[in-house]
């Protein structure tokens, strides 16, 4: 079978490409929900109905676990999906089915801790809080998942969401660099002085922006650790194949680009990020 990766667009090509590099004999099928994209600004119930569909695209493609390459589709989706939608879904298609997210590995990876933890509530006075930053859409900063679910984990973190309307839009577009630049800097001076001073560490809150990490880091004071999801993601998913041996990931090293928008090769930011041409069939 197969491993597939969703996301309205090409953000999500972050995650399918540490997943090639992390089981490069395993079929991945990749789906780029281009005629919505982006998701950022759009009501959860469009989100959850977009999610589902994508899934059911990949199922159908062959694909056993599909991966929400997403933070928005993780953040207001994935939940649902899990609870309402899949079981039934399972049971009519005879065979074992799931759908996971990029929120928990990144979580994991921002705390140290396993997802199941949380930090027992003291009153003692933290002396010193790790600033972590959170730059995303509009719809994950509204959810704020990241700061309820880490303040389960580690009282010693203060989060702070920075959400960048405009941000997915122009790298789906292919933007100029000069123009990413200025938006990304804006944002990131913006929530420096809403805190009153830089973050220590940086999340990268959605797929998209890991294609322009490099201008984070210029933004960002030298040195500011970023928390990259890709790797978190590909390193949780092997965690989870090695516990869930019914999973079939493939051995052929097949993979497949596939979008709802328009097919044919995509624009100069995607590739130069993905290092070589790339050409999406329609979905």
């Amino acid at each position: 079978m197969a491993i597939g990766a969703f996301d309205s667009g090409v953000g999500g090509l972050t995650v399918h490409r540490a997943l090639v590099e992390r089981f490069p004999a395993a079929d991945l099928v990749y789906l780029a929900d281009q005629a919505n994209a982006p998701y950022g600004g759009r009501p959860g119930e469009e989100i959850v109905d977009l999610t589902r569909a994508g899934c059911e695209q990949l199922f159908d493609a062959g694909c056993d676990l599909v991966v929400l390459a997403c933070n928005t589709a993780s953040g207001i989706a994935l939940r649902r999906l899990q609870q309402t939608w899949l079981p039934g879904y399972r049971r009519r298609k005879g065979r074992a089915l799931n759908v996971l997210g990029i929120i928990v590995p990144t979580i994991e990876a921002a705390t140290g801790l396993p997802w199941e933890h949380e930090a027992e509530r003291r009153g003692d006075k933290v002396e010193k809080l790790d600033i972590l930053a959170v730059f995303s859409t509009p719809a994950t900063a509204g959810s704020r998942v990241y700061e309820i679910e880490i303040d389960k984990r580690r009282q010693d973190v203060a989060v702070f969401s920075e959400p960048c309307p405009n941000l997915a839009r122009m790298i789906e577009e292919g933007a100029g660099a000069d123009l990413l630049a200025a938006e990304i800097g804006g944002h990131v001076a913006a929530l420096t002085k809403r805190i009153g001073r830089p973050p220590d560490r940086a999340i990268l809150g959605c797929t998209h922006y890991e294609i322009t990490a490099d201008l984070f880091r210029v933004a960002l004071p030298p040195g500011t650790p970023l928390i990259h999801q890709p790797q978190a993601t590909a390193d949780a998913l092997a965690r989870y194949l090695e516990r869930h041996p019914e999973y079939d990931a493939g051995k052929g090293g097949g993979r497949r680009f596939l979008t709802t928008g328009k097919p044919g090769a995509q624009h100069g930011l995607v590739e130069t990020f993905w290092g070589a041409p790339l050409s999406f069939e329609a979905a």
